[in-house]
């Protein structure tokens, strides 16, 4: 994914920054990771997962 594409992604949930962890774009402010797939991120709420699931 571009990084310019990648700043301008913002969280579905509460619009927050989104950070980079390996497969996943991940808001600190709701714990939620959501998944990249094939380059693509999968912006959607019912898709991401907790970031206790992740560790």
């Amino acid at each position: 994914m571009q990084e310019w594409v990648r700043q301008a992604l913002r969280c579905p949930t509460c619009k927050g920054k989104l950070f980079d962890h390996p497969g996943y774009l991940v808001c600190r402010a709701c714990r939620l990771a959501y998944p990249v797939r094939d380059s693509v991120p999968v912006m959607l709420a019912d898709r991401a997962v907790s970031l206790e699931e992740l560790s």
